[in-house]
Formats: structure tokens, sequence, C-alpha cells
């Protein structure tokens, strides 16, 4: 979403810097980082948590597995640490981040390989999006534009907000998936 290539293929995904017109406000001072580069590097395979969420992975709940079943918890770990310890040095208010991201997810992750078959997700945070919260760092979703545009007007009063505009926990496969009313 800046512009990283830190995607497991070492690409951004396509996101290219999908969010530069907010993160070059003058008001924003965007610090980009990438726990997953930081604690298991680019390329790298896929990391989904197994046996909960990412605050799991916290309490040592729950891991971290690739589609090999090779064990990724430390390195992911090691990424929401550097991750939280960045987010303190810059003094960072809020983080956007990557939902359904093993790492960053701040609504939605898989539950279990995302490669399965049955692919299953559930609700609930990535591991460093998990450690974050911990430290009280607010987190959205790229998702949630209800929330973006909020933030938007916050910065620029005069700004029209999007009515129409919903959160990625108001959308329809949301809701379905989670049978929610």
């Amino acid at each position: 979403m800046a512009g990283l290539a830190c995607g497991v293929d070492g690409t951004d995904y396509g996101f290219g810097n999908a969010m530069s017109d907010f993160f070059g406000h003058p008001l924003v001072e965007a610090r980009p980082f990438c726990p997953e580069d930081a604690g298991l590097g680019t390329p790298r395979t896929w990391p989904d948590i197994h046996g909960g969420d990412g605050e799991a992975v916290l309490r040592g709940t729950a891991r971290v597995l690739d589609e090999h079943g090779a064990d990724l918890t430390e390195g992911m770990l090691v990424g929401a640490e550097a991750m939280a310890a960045y987010a303190k040095e810059q003094r960072v208010d809020f983080a956007v981040l990557m939902d359904m991201s093993g790492a960053c997810g701040s609504q939605v992750i898989s539950d279990g390989c995302r490669f399965d078959d049955d692919r299953r997700y559930q609700r609930g945070v990535g591991v460093a999006a998990a450690r974050l919260l911990r430290d009280g760092v607010a987190i959205v979703s790229q998702r949630d534009y209800r929330t973006l545009e909020l933030l938007w007007r916050r910065l620029d009063p005069s700004r029209t907000l999007d009515e129409a505009a919903i959160d990625h926990h108001e959308i329809e496969w949301y809701r379905d998936y989670f049978d929610d009313l």
C-alpha cells in the first residue's frame, strides 16, 4: 500500500502506492513497515495462523505454519516485535494494515492454511496487529473505507465524505460468511 515490494513473492501485489494520497497528506507521516519481511524475509512462503488468531500466537497457544507445514511462528513473533518497536520509536498513532494477513489482519484472517480446498476464515487479528493493539496503537484495514473517509475528514474538514463507504466488516461477503445481520 505504500509501494514496498514486500509480498511473499517479492512484489507489492499490484497495490503500487495505493494510499499515496492519504500518506502524502501534509499532516500524515507515513512510516511503511512490513513485519513479515522483518521476521521472515522476502520472498517467503505463506504464513497462516493455525489454532487461533494473532493474540493466541502471542500467548503461545497458536502457531504460524506455511503451506508446507513448516513452523514460522518464531519469525512472525520477531517481525511483530520489530514492528511494535518501530511504531514506538516513530510514535505511531495508528496503523493501516493489510487485512486477511497472518501478520497484519485487522478483522479477518485465514483459519489454517489458505490453500486448503475448503479455505476457512475467522474473525481475528494477525500477529503484528495483536502486538500493536497491546501497545495501544490503533489499527485499521485498507478495506475500512468508511473509517478511512472519517480520518480524511479529520485531516481536511472541507472534504466531502463518501456516504456510501463502508468498513470491511460491513461488506456483504463478511456478513454472509460470518452470518451477521
